[in-house]
C-alpha cells in the first residue's frame, strides 16, 4: 500500500494547498480552467488561474479557439508565482507554439514546483487545440521542465510517433516520452476498446498498472482536465506520485458516475458527493 508523505501544507494552519491552473476557458465548465477550479476547490485546495485561450464550444464540439499572446499568459503566471506560495502547477491546453515557449521559459525559474501537464492536442468533440509547431515546442522545450505528463493513447501516438496497440508498445512509447520529460508519464488507456481500462504509470523508476472497469453512459467531457487537476492538487497536498494518481482516478470515476446529461452531446462530470437531491418542489 502506498502511503502519503507528511504534508507540510496541512501542517500550516489556515492555508490550503495552492494550485496554479494554466489552461483554456470552456464556456460549458466541463473542461479547461473551469473544470480545474471545480476539482481543486472540491478537493480542499485553492485554485489560481492563467488563461491561455478563449474557446467557443458546447457539449458537442469545439467551434473556435482564440489563443492569447504568449507573453500575456506568462505574465499571468509570473504574478501568481511571484506573490503567492504555489504548491503545484497544472498545465492544460496551451493552444500555440508561442504560449508553449513562453510557459517553458517561465518554468525554468520555478524548478522546485511540481508540474502536471495534460497535453491537450484535440477536443473529445473535435477541434485542434495545439498546432504542429506547438507540439514540436512541447516536446523540445516544455517536457524537460515538467514532473508528470498525462497523455491519452492518441496523444501518446502523436507525441512519440510510436504505436500503442499492446502493453509492450505502450511501455516503449512511455519510455520515449519519459526521456524527454526526464520524470514521469501516465498513459491513459480509455481510448482502447474493451470492458476494462488500463492506465500505465512510469514514475521514473518502474511501471505501475491501474486497471478498472469501463463505465457506461459516455462520452464524458473533461475527464483528462479533471484528472490532471486532481493529481496536481494531491501532489500539492504532499501525496506521493502513485497515491496522487490513484486518488485522482477515483475522483474522476466519481465524477463520471454522477455525470449530468445537460446538453445534447458529452456528459458533464459531477462528483457523486455533489449530486443534487431531486425531489418535490416546496
Amino acid at each position: 500500500m502506498v502511503m502519503a508523505k507528511t504534508s507540510l501544507i496541512q501542517q500550516e494552519i489556515g492555508r490550503p494547498a495552492i494550485v496554479l491552473a494554466v489552461a483554456g476557458s470552456d464556456p460549458t465548465a466541463g473542461a479547461g480552467l473551469q473544470a480545474d477550479l471545480k476539482t481543486i476547490t472540491a478537493l480542499g485546495g485553492y485554485g489560481l488561474t492563467a488563461v491561455t485561450a478563449i474557446t467557443v464550444q458546447d457539449t458537442r464540439q469545439v467551434y473556435r479557439v482564440v489563443p492569447l499572446p504568449g507573453d500575456l499568459v506568462a505574465q499571468q503566471m509570473q504574478r501568481c508565482l511571484a506573490e503567492l506560495p504555489v504548491d503545484a502547477i497544472k498545465l492544460g491546453m496551451l493552444a500555440s507554439r508561442e504560449i508553449v515557449l513562453a510557459v517553458a521559459a517561465l518554468l525554468t525559474a520555478w524548478p522546485h514546483i511540481p508540474v502536471v501537464a495534460d497535453p491537450v492536442l484535440a477536443g473529445t468533440g473535435g477541434g485542434t487545440l495545439l498546432d504542429a509547431g506547438g507540439r514540436e515546442a512541447l516536446l523540445e522545450q516544455l517536457l524537460p521542465r515538467i514532473t508528470l505528463l498525462t497523455p491519452n493513447l492518441p496523444e501518446a501516438v502523436a507525441l512519440s510517433g510510436l504505436p500503442v496497440t499492446c502493453q509492450a508498445e505502450r511501455e516503449e512509447a512511455i519510455r520515449q516520452l519519459a526521456q524527454r520529460s526526464g520524470q514521469a508519464v501516465l498513459l491513459k488507456g480509455g481510448h482502447a476498446e474493451g470492458a476494462m481500462i488500463s492506465d500505465l504509470l512510469w514514475d521514473g523508476r518502474q511501471f505501475f498498472s491501474f486497471t478498472h472497469a469501463r463505465l457506461a453512459g459516455g462520452p464524458f467531457h473533461g475527464t483528462g482536465c479533471t484528472l490532471a487537476a486532481a493529481i496536481a492538487l494531491y501532489l500539492a497536498q504532499g501525496q506521493t506520485l502513485t497515491a496522487a494518481v490513484q486518488k485522482g482516478q477515483q475522483w474522476v470515476r466519481e465524477g463520471m458516475q454522477g455525470s449530468l446529461a445537460l446538453g445534447k452531446g458529452q456528459r458533464l462530470l459531477f462528483a457523486a458527493g455533489q449530486t443534487p437531491t431531486v425531489g418535490e418542489s416546496p
